[in-house]
């Protein structure tokens, strides 16, 4: 797949089943057709609000968990009443209900859940426990994404995307880098998950993983050749390099004081331009800008601090 292409994709959704699988919980009551709904929002709810009766802006598409809190304030109704508040819940036609702590059933909630064809589910974690792992995890499956024509490899820890125009020497870079001992993610079109506000996650099509399209030599195996620690399978994107043909006369930063960014999925990543002509070793220029990069971040620019040491050299001639 060559081009510069950006495809949008959205609208993701995972199955109830999925969740089941990777997360263990027990089947208290389920069906293949309730395990098959498709789950959308990566929000859970506490029903402690609905619990007592009150369903203004309810979601009913998150899946709804009981811990302890819940069950302590169930325990202290009598048991006509503490049917009635969990008929209600069930009645709204939610996904799935899961028990914490592998606590006790109440008595009537199973029935209650086949009444509504509802998942009844539990698990021996923690609500808390629970909850953050399950909402981290329904982050990154229905996360917002695009998939991006080029190159994602891990340099010193750093993430760092390549974009350029085809034959510009995005692959052949990537291959320099891994046998520098740096790892492939991805090469040819790179998958993104808007996984947070602040962070980007690339990955490659599992149809592509590990391989590279070489001009002149074809499709190579990077797994095969270098070895397993030679490739990743994710990485958060932490800066774009945009690699271009050199331009005679063309303006190119010397500095670096002004940083630039480059917007993916409304998140600014830093960026650099790097123009591309025979001589340079970009696989170098690429391994300095990442760990350029991760001092910055730690509150160091070499940039400002030489700018600053000129301005004290020209107050102490003055």
């Amino acid at each position: 797949m060559k081009g510069d292409d950006i495809v949008e994709e959205n609208g993701f959704s995972v199955k109830l089943s999925e969740i089941i699988k990777t997360f263990k919980l027990e089947k208290i009551y389920s069906t293949d057709e309730v395990e098959n709904r498709e789950i959308t929002t990566p929000d859970i709810n506490r029903p402690s609000m609905q619990l007592t009766g009150f369903y203004d802006y309810f979601d009913n598409q998150r899946i709804q968990v009981l811990g302890m809190v819940e069950y302590t304030y169930l325990s202290k109704l009598e048991p006509k009443e503490r049917l009635k508040r969990l008929e209600m819940l069930f009645s709204h036609s939610i996904p799935a209900l899961i028990i914490t702590r592998n606590l006790d059933l109440i008595d009537g909630i199973k029935e209650l859940a086949e009444k509504y064809n509802v998942s009844l589910l539990r698990t021996k974690y923690s609500t808390s426990e629970l909850v953050s792992s399950l909402i981290a995890w329904l982050r990154k499956e229905l996360a917002p994404r695009i998939t991006r024509h080029g190159v994602l490899v891990e340099v010193y820890g750093e993430g760092i995307l390549i974009l350029g125009e085809s034959g510009v020497g995005k692959s052949e870079t990537a291959v320099e880098l891994v046998k520098r001992g740096h790892r492939l993610v991805a090469d040819d079109a790179v998958e993104i998950k808007k996984v947070s506000a602040i962070s980007l996650v690339g990955s490659s099509p599992e149809i592509i993983r590990h391989f590279i399209e070489l001009r002149g030599v074809g499709i190579i195996d990077v797994k095969e050749i270098f070895g397993i620690g030679a490739v990743k399978n994710t990485e958060k994107i932490d800066m774009v390099i945009n690699l271009e043909p050199w331009v005679d006369g063309r303006h190119y930063d010397r500095l670096g004081i002004d940083d630039e960014y480059t917007e993916i999925l409304g998140i600014q990543i830093p960026s650099l331009l790097i123009p591309v002509k025979p001589g340079r070793n970009l696989a170098i220029i690429i391994e300095i800008a990442a760990m350029n990069n991760r001092q910055k971040r730690n509150g160091y620019n070499a940039a400002e601090e030489l700018n600053k040491r000129l301005m004290r050299g020209m107050e102490g001639q003055l």
